[in-house]
């Protein structure tokens, strides 16, 4: 029969032995140092000056003093001396020092293993349940990279489900922002939990936005709202090419041009002016007059609205010159030039009609 036990080392009584009781106090104190095991500190390698009583430790690397070539082992003080023992691969300790419980992994006093893998749930300084089956009460949660970059992944099962951040206040919803019933991006706003505005909404197709922060017309000018490209004016369409669409404008504020007729500028409400410095035209003093006159015609450098009147007026270019147009067209106006019979006979008239182009 062996004389120690085989896990804890512990003596046995022998058959006819001798003062058995020695032998039997041995193994109960074995049994008091590791049955329910608390050791001070783990790690340690300085011996206390004073231990009490059945004060354990758990030896780190390299001890000194009284504990020297013991790394590793348990060494507890028992009447006025220190006994050493060895730990077995996972032994238990509740460390005092860390109020921690320890594993012995045949080198070091680790962590318990702990698994992390489909857990009901996980509270933080707070209660999960069945729906937050993550909860975390904490001034604040720090997600980090691990050297390059970081996402935060929110998905669902379907389009028709839900993906989104909400923001409370006393556990009342005020702000929810991601997709929300769809695959369009939008955030929403609620003044009480239970009426919600589609503040921004950004189209997964096209990118465009909408929402009751969007102007909804051309005419919106709602305080606060956000001017639409195809709605509002800045430098890129004050000139250009002037547009409408049922009288309402839908391209630049001004656009000006001009050709050998003459130049013309159009305005986004529909006005149209076309000037020109006209060919001089030849004037011709009919037998007894004072005034010598001619009469020609001027293109507009660009069409006025179909059946539209456009007003004209001119100068003769000099003192005691003058002209008058008849009834022009969209396209064209016949003019006349006066001037005194003594004046020179060749008049080359500036001139401007204001209409519409639409």
């Amino acid at each position: 029969m062996p004389q120690n036990s085989p896990r804890l080392n512990l003596p046995y009584l022998q058959p006819a032995q001798a003062q058995k009781h020695v032998t039997h106090n041995e193994a109960l104190r074995a049994l008091d140092l590791v049955v329910q095991l608390s050791v001070a500190s783990v790690n340690a390698t300085i011996p206390p000056a004073a231990p009490d009583q059945g004060e354990t430790y758990a030896l780190g690397t390299s001890p000194t003093a009284a504990w020297s070539g013991q790394d590793g082992k348990l060494a507890a003080w028992l009447d006025n001396g220190w006994h050493f023992l060895t730990p077995d691969m996972g032994w238990r300790a509740w460390d005092q020092n860390a109020g921690l419980l320890k594993v012995w992994d045949g080198s070091a006093w680790i962590d318990p293993p702990v698994n992390t893998q489909n857990l009901s749930g996980i509270g933080i300084a707070t209660g999960s349940d069945s729906t937050n089956r993550l909860a975390v009460r904490s001034p604040a949660t720090l997600l980090t990279h691990e050297g390059a970059g970081h996402q935060l992944k929110i998905n669902k099962a379907g389009a028709g489900d839900t993906a989104s951040l909400l923001f409370q206040s006393n556990w009342t919803g005020h702000a929810e922002m991601g997709l929300s019933g769809d695959t369009n991006f939008s955030i929403k706003v609620s003044q009480d939990g239970g009426s919600w505005v589609d503040a921004l909404r950004f189209d997964a197709t096209t990118g465009t936005a909408s929402g009751a922060a969007v102007q909804s017309s051309a005419d919106d000018t709602t305080s606060g709202r956000l001017m639409r490209a195809d709605y509002g004016y800045g430098p890129g369409n004050v000139l250009g090419t002037v547009s409408e669409s049922s009288g309402v404008p839908s391209g630049a504020v001004i656009e000006r041009g001009g050709n050998a007729n003459g130049d013309y500028t159009r305005f986004a409400d529909g006005t149209q002016i076309c000037t020109a410095v006209l060919s001089a035209v030849a004037c011709t003093t009919a037998t007894g007059s004072m005034f010598a006159s001619g009469t020609a015609n001027w293109d507009f450098p660009i069409a006025f609205a179909d059946s539209s009147s456009p007003a004209l007026s001119g100068n003769g270019g000099g003192i005691g010159r003058f002209m008058g147009f008849d009834a022009p067209s969209e396209t064209q106006a016949t003019y006349q030039v006066m001037a005194p019979s003594l004046d020179a006979t060749s008049i080359a008239p500036t001139v401007i009609a204001v209409g519409r182009w639409y």
